[in-house]
């Protein structure tokens, strides 16, 4: 599957969701959008908390504005700081494409409960591109790499890590 393919239907799952929903869910905030839900009967437990990674709840301080039909992010400025940086980031894999290595994947604050459910927004998400292939695993992986804060990208990410390095 191809991730321009992947992400029409994260996309479009999304927006039907939302559509469907009558009242929000988790607070006030519609499915598909936030943090991410982490369900009490995910056989899989929270992501621990590490000083060493960079925390899901900065990611997920982004705002959105509207612009010609299109919401965009507005990023605080501790979340711009980290643009073209080095960083380690924790979270659960979302593969793109078959098989058991990966090198182009997601990571998600949250794991999946379905595979046609969208475990949060864009915020709750940073797509992963490594140097060498990484074993595909249900617990939580770790990687660092180059990490961009994205303001306009096509297919609706927020964030990204190139040259990615598995980390313990």
């Amino acid at each position: 599957m191809s991730i321009k393919y992947f992400f029409a239907l994260l996309l479009s799952l999304a927006s039907s969701a939302q559509a469907q929903l009558s009242p929000p869910v988790a607070g006030g905030i519609p499915a598909g959008t936030g943090a991410g839900v982490h369900s009490p009967n995910s056989p899989f437990a929270p992501l621990p908390a590490r000083a060493d990674v960079l925390p899901w709840s900065l990611l997920t301080e982004v705002k959105t504005k509207a612009v010609n039909n299109r919401l965009l992010p507005v990023f605080p400025a501790t979340v711009q700081a980290l643009n073209d940086k080095t960083q380690r980031i924790q979270g659960f894999m979302m593969p793109l494409e078959p098989g058991e290595k990966q090198k182009h994947f997601l990571l998600s604050s949250v794991p999946l409960s379905c595979s046609f459910c969208v475990p949060g927004g864009p915020e709750s998400m940073v797509e992963v591109k490594t140097k060498t292939p990484v074993k595909y695993s249900l617990e939580p992986v770790t990687v660092e790499g180059k990490f961009a804060v994205l303001s306009d990208d096509s297919y609706g990410l927020y964030y990204r890590i190139t040259d990615a390095v598995s980390v313990k």
